[in-house]
């Protein structure tokens, strides 16, 4: 790059690389069609569907945004708006697509509107009739009719309403299973395209959060329900609706002992299975459910006497012989294994990230077996356990199946490749449209301390040994989210701070996942002292391998967990950060939602202690060093309000510090603000540090 802004505007033009680049992909017609969206190009943010024809090797746009809306699209349905959020989904135009019965048909939801296509290559979109602001269209096994949802109520087309008219949300996933669960639907087809299965949420003892833009004060505030720690959590109820109306039939579950509804679907025209959770998520059952009586029967129980980590995708399932497939840690807490009928397959050597389903009958792995930086993907024979590799070079390896089709993506270094193989052996690539990545970043991975905790060094291109840098802490830190990866995207902005002179270090802590279970529940009861003990521990470590780093002059930053962890770092510890920009932070867990915050600090009327400690609001009179706060005015997921609150206390204090405010943007800052933001800390961090 020329200059630093000219990365900045190339980040933020391309949406930090990937516009253009291929993703949600979907096989149909038996592994013969691969579905997926994509937009046209590195600048082009508006994504559309495509399909792949594995026999002829064709790519055809099937539904251009554009074409469809040549008006300009208008505003996202607000339900939809929130869910883009909740999945951190960034791009415009068709956000995702569902396939019906043999794939060969989609539909999509397109600001408000409905439309479907099928795969025939002359193909045109054809809208479907629905009610005003409609999204999560869902089409049943023949693709005669389409569920939707519309102002909180399910709707079938052609029909009608199918929910009562009772005051509840029907048909939506609600804030925990979205934000927290990996649950984003609400609503799913019975196999024969007869009936449907639909969550009916109650939020009325939740308590309201209110945002008001402060650029446009003539505008009302907008609100919506949120569980709070240690509050009330949605009613989420269960229900078997006919598609033309009538009573329906809830299913039965102690929804008092397990109010999260983590997974549910339809096992067949007989049978529904769920996945439900107590709420510290210390039990994780499996339950059998009659469509017909609503009855469930017990399959499977998984617990933890902490919680039950993340769950592995595709687990806890039915195998197609009828043995039931779990996630297990193995002794001691050394890995993440997977079992059948309580037997486990994979053993400490092995950390299962998630089942993809069945391939060339074996199952199909993800999973890490050397570094936790990496991914590879396997083959496991369920009957002896063997591992076959499919993708175990360096780099993070994800894959996709069916009907003997498999589409397996490398990322390194090097970038993406895309491959895919037929179930007759030919391989074919899916196009990437997206800009180059500029940098190509090696970061030097290294595990340090008692704790074997992953860090990366990222250094100035060119950097001439014995040069002293000033080091800057860009991580996470928090539980759910590993930054230290091969993957190549996350490394380009590392990059360019680092070639404004920077030695810049990410740190997984303690409380990360993908190490190993103990590691991961290391974070049990507290996030405060694990997360800053094992970032100071890392730093001065990596500081005695690489004398080049100048621990005398550290700045912090990160957003989220991240910005919770910079300001802690500054306000804690200021005898090793020197400085610190924290962005959208969760000051006062107090304050966070209930999924998340009670998983791992407990209920704050059991645990006050724990809250109270790691709390940030206490320690405002105790900074000495620069910090700047920043957050995003339209923040549903950690409130502006965290962020405020700790600015009151730092004024009540009398200690001085710098507040960023963004209007109109939320946790997930999208249309170049990231890199504006960046901008703005980099003239911040030279300052603070005496850079020139």
């Amino acid at each position: 790059m020329d200059s630093q802004d000219d990365f900045l505007r190339l980040s933020a033009a391309t949406a930090r690389f990937t516009h253009g680049a291929p993703r949600a992909f979907s096989f149909g017609d038996d592994g013969r069609l691969l579905w997926f969206l994509r937009s046209t190009g590195p600048t082009d943010p508006f994504d559309s569907l495509w399909v792949l024809d594995t026999v002829t090797g064709t790519e055809t746009r099937l539904a251009d945004p554009r074409d469809l809306l040549p008006d300009g699209p208008g505003e996202l349905p607000l339900a939809e708006r929130r869910l883009r959020e909740r999945i951190r989904l960034s791009a415009a135009g068709i956000g995702s697509y569902a396939l019906s019965g043999v794939g060969r048909q989609a539909v999509f939801a397109l600001y408000g509107r409905l439309y479907a296509v099928t795969a025939d290559k002359d193909a045109a979109p054809a809208e479907i009739p629905a009610e005003a602001a409609a999204f999560d269209p869902l089409p049943n096994a023949d693709g005669s009719r389409t569920a939707y949802v519309s102002d909180d109520a399910l709707y079938v087309s052609p029909g009608g309403r199918v929910s009562p008219a009772d005051g509840a949300r029907w048909g939506i996933a609600e804030f925990a299973a979205a934000e927290e669960l990996d649950r984003t639907r609400g609503h799913w087809w019975s196999p024969d395209g007869v009936t449907l299965l639909a969550a009916r949420v109650v939020e009325d003892a939740l308590q309201r959060r209110w945002f008001a833009d402060p650029e446009h004060p003539e505008r009302p505030a907008e609100d919506f329900a949120y569980p709070e720690a240690g509050g009330p959590n949605a009613d989420v109820q269960l229900w078997v609706l006919g598609a033309d109306g009538g009573p329906g039939v809830r299913l039965d579950w102690d929804a008092a002992t397990f109010p999260y509804v983590s997974e549910a679907g339809w096992e067949s025209e007989r049978e529904i299975l769920l996945t439900v959770q107590d709420r510290l998520q210390r039990t994780v059952v499996l339950l059998s459910a009659d469509p017909v009586t609503g009855r469930t029967t017990e399959l499977s129980r998984t617990t933890h006497p902490q919680w039950v980590d993340q769950l592995v995708p595709g687990t806890p399932a039915r195998l197609s012989d009828g043995r039931m497939l779990t996630a297990v840690d193995t002794p001691g807490g050394a890995a993440r294994a997977l079992a059948v009928d309580g037997v486990p397959l994979t053993g400490d050597g092995v950390q299962v990230r998630g089942v993809l389903g069945e391939h060339d009958g074996r199952l199909l792995v993800e999973a890490g077996l050397r570094d936790p930086s990496e991914q590879q993907v396997l083959l496991l024979d369920t009957a002896t356990g063997e591992l076959t590799p499919l993708a175990d070079g360096p780099g993070v390896h994800t894959a996709l199946a069916s009907a003997g089709a498999l589409l397996l993506t490398s990322a390194d270094a090097d970038g993406f490749r895309r491959t895919l193989r037929t179930a007759d052996g030919r391989e074919l690539t899916v196009a990437d449209l997206a800009e180059p990545l500029p940098y190509r970043v090696a970061p030097r991975f290294e595990r340090v301390t008692e704790h074997g905790i992953p860090t990366a060094l990222v250094l100035p291109r060119g950097h001439v040994p014995g040069r002293r840098l000033p080091v800057l802490l860009d991580t996470y830190g928090g539980p759910g989210y590993q930054d230290v990866s091969a993957e190549p995207r996350r490394w380009q902005a590392r990059q360019w701070w680092a070639d404004q002179g920077f030695a810049v270090v990410t740190v997984d802590n303690r409380g990360t996942p993908y190490v190993s279970p103990a590691f991961t529940h290391a974070m049990y009861r507290g996030f405060s002292e694990v997360t800053m003990a094992d970032q100071v521990a890392a730093l001065r470590a990596l500081g005695e391998r690489h004398p080049d780093l100048d621990l005398g002059r550290v700045g912090v930053r990160g957003w989220s967990y991240g910005g919770y962890l910079a300001a802690m770092g500054v306000l804690r510890h200021p005898e090793v950060f020197h400085a610190a920009a924290a962005g959208a932070a969760p000051t006062d867990f107090r304050h966070y939602d209930t999924a998340y915050t009670e998983r791992y600090l407990g209920l704050p009327q059991e645990e006050p202690e724990v809250y109270e400690r790691d709390s940030l609001i206490g320690d405002a009179p105790a900074l000495t060093r620069p910090l700047l706060l920043v957050h995003g005015l339209a923040d549903d997921n950690v409130h502006p309000s965290h962020t405020l609150r700790l600015s009151r206390a730092l004024t009540d204090a009398g200690r001085p510090h710098r507040l960023l405010a963004l209007p109109g943007v939320t946790h997930m800052p999208t249309g170049g603000v990231r890199e504006k933001v960046m901008a703005q800390e980099l003239a911040f961090f030279r300052e603070a540090l005496g850079l020139a």
